[in-house]
């Protein structure tokens, strides 16, 4: 929290933080109208402790280079950090992936014209396995082929989820069974307005 520069926490059940964050996200917290005020930290799941809220969207235009240092200082320190957007409704995906102080892959596929200056890495094996999928070419990433940026645009659009849980934790598919230590809070960012 130290390294995020996170303040001002309060505990909180998952439950809570998932409303409050989609009341955030949304800019329905007359508090916190951008969304980027607060974040939930969550108790230890399976190992990792997941920050969440839309002030950690990895290619948020303006949030994005800071994420990416933020991120980079983590796994220094963990050896791992991680930091995914999801459009719950349609809304596309990101992911940033970065170990021991290297980014791995920054993705981001949100259907703005912008994302494309975003991606950095190699794709990860999960993006190459479900290219495979589709029989679509690794080599045409970037390449201005419409009919494979089409596609791949469609099948990326919903990956965040998917890349989470193959590399650490799926925040979405949290279970009774999944060990949890700890307490969540809420907590309030550098960015409060």
């Amino acid at each position: 929290m130290r390294t995020l520069g996170l303040t001002r926490t309060s505990p909180v059940t998952f439950e809570e933080a998932e409303r409050v964050v989609d009341e955030d996200g949304h800019g329905d917290a007359e508090e916190n109208p951008d969304g980027l005020a607060r974040v939930y930290v969550s108790p230890e799941v399976d190992g990792w402790t997941l920050v969440i809220g839309p002030w950690c969207d990895p290619c948020d235009g303006e949030r994005a280079p800071e994420i990416l240092r933020l991120c980079t200082e983590l796994s220094v320190r963990y050896g791992r950090a991680q930091a995914y957007y999801y459009g719950w409704q349609g809304d596309g995906s990101a992911w940033l992936v970065v170990e021991r102080g290297a980014v791995l892959r920054r993705y981001c596929e949100t259907g703005e014209a912008e994302d494309e200056f975003f991606a950095l890495g190699d794709p990860l094996p999960l993006e190459r396995d479900r290219r495979e999928q589709l029989r679509l070419s690794l080599a045409a990433e970037g390449s201005g082929d419409a009919e494979f940026e089409d596609e791949w645009k469609w099948a990326a659009f919903d990956l965040a989820p998917e890349i989470a849980e193959a590399l650490g934790v799926n925040p979405l598919a949290l279970t009774a069974e999944t060990r949890v230590r700890g307490t969540g809070v809420l907590a309030v960012t550098p960015h409060r307005t």
